[in-house]
């Protein structure tokens, strides 16, 4: 048995997708010029993640505008913009650097998905020999497409979140019918919804607890026994190499969080300024049951860089998963680093509840030219050589640790 380790999704999309992407919104490519350079992306993309040695890889996302917009639209850009929505909607957020992320708003009902993620999983999943992952938006991100203080003419806000949930839940259902071994909801918003930016005007109408409570809803609708490869991530953005709420302290969040019923959590930890505050805090608010969860542990047989996965059943429920590795920074953490982070880690986590993962997609939008690491090409190199030292570093914890 060793520690659980786990990549959240994305990888930067090299320079030939960039610009193919740009095309297609100038009218310059043709939708099958995207979706060629887009199966290029994936299939390179799963091939370098499994050579790392992750044991459940993705497609890095390749295929999707971001994590969080990929139901309602095919590019950054709008072209493929859903029916029902206009472009002017609400920011989700405004990062450190000045930059900002805009969401589409609302105009009509039903809300209904265009693409799922699971229709992405499909595609890529003939080019892995490993098992795979899937990454899916959180219903409480795709709330805010709903007018923060107004309505919808003839689609009150009730209905539209009977939609949203439904909607989330066949998204989450279909990555597991397709073959994905763990499906991670990503919730960014959750530290954002503390930061009372006066810019943004949703993070400071106290939403946290309306967002843990709709996230709870489908959750809700799984078995305890599905619930326990249900994951969320949590981090304080990560676009451009850029955050968008990292000053908020991370005690406005996780009592919170961990009130949702999940198997287990990608926490962002390793760009944080004080670790073992955090690792502290999890360690005390973190729950051992999740409604009924209970958890599985894989013992992982390492060969060189390959390993053999063997389910085990463990008593615990909740498995929080810090992140050791991060994606914003160039620098490449060494296994020896990993490893010392989660020995400490381990002084206040139960070790039957820790895990190891990054502290984010390492590029959750598709367009992005990650400035401090000088290219996407570059940075793709970086992101294939942080997982294969973050699964070298958590063989070594685990040895250290008797796991």
């Amino acid at each position: 048995m060793t520690i659980p380790t786990e990549v959240v999704g994305s990888l930067p999309r090299p320079t030939y997708l960039q610009q193919a992407l740009a095309d297609w919104d100038a009218g310059k490519a043709t939708q099958a010029d995207v979706v060629k350079a887009q199966d290029k992306a994936a299939e390179d993309s799963v091939k370098r993640m499994e050579q790392t040695g992750e044991t459940l890889v993705t497609d890095g996302e390749q295929r999707v505008s971001s994590f969080a917009t990929y139901p309602i639209t095919d590019t950054l850009g709008g072209t493929g913009l859903a029916e029902g929505l206009a472009a002017d909607g609400q920011y989700f957020a405004i990062f450190d650097d000045g930059h900002h992320r805009q969401l589409p708003r609302l105009v009509k009902g039903p809300l209904k998905y265009k693409t799922y993620a699971f229709d992405n999983l499909k595609k890529s999943k003939p080019y892995a020999t490993h098992s795979m992952k899937q990454a899916v938006i959180a219903p409480s991100m795709l709330y805010l497409l709903y007018p923060l203080n107004g309505t919808v003419e003839g689609y009150p806000k009730e209905q539209f979140v009977e939609d949203l949930v439904k909607e989330c839940e066949k998204d989450i259902r279909g990555c597991f019918e397709a073959g994905a071994k763990r499906v991670s909801i990503d919730f960014t918003e959750g530290r954002l919804a503390s930061k009372k930016d006066p810019r943004n005007p949703w993070t400071g109408a106290n939403l946290l607890q309306t967002f843990i409570d709709l996230n709870n809803k489908v959750l809700d609708r799984f078995t305890p026994e599905e619930r326990k490869n249900i994951g969320i991530h949590t981090c304080p953005g990560g676009d451009c190499d850029s955050v968008h709420s990292h000053e908020v302290d991370y005690h406005e969040l996780l009592p919170s969080m961990f009130q949702m019923n999940a198997g287990y959590f990608l926490i962002q930890l390793a760009s944080e300024n004080d670790k073992e505050k955090v690792y502290k805090e999890i360690g005390e608010t973190i729950r051992k049951d999740a409604n009924g969860v209970k958890q599985v542990r894989n013992r992982h047989i390492f060969l060189d860089l390959a390993m053999v996965v063997f389910p085990e059943d463990i008593n615990s429920s909740q498995v929080a998963f810090v992140g050791v590795v991060n994606p914003l920074d160039p620098k490449v953490e060494t296994p020896e680093q990993i490893r010392d982070a989660l020995i400490t880690a381990a002084k206040y986590i139960p070790k039957d509840q820790l895990g190891a993962t990054d502290d984010c997609g390492f590029s959750p939008f598709s367009i992005d030219v990650k400035p401090k690491h000088g290219s996407p090409d570059f940075a793709r190199d970086i992101a294939f050589q942080k997982i294969a030292n973050r699964v070298k570093g958590v063989k070594m914890a685990s040895e250290k640790l008797g796991i």
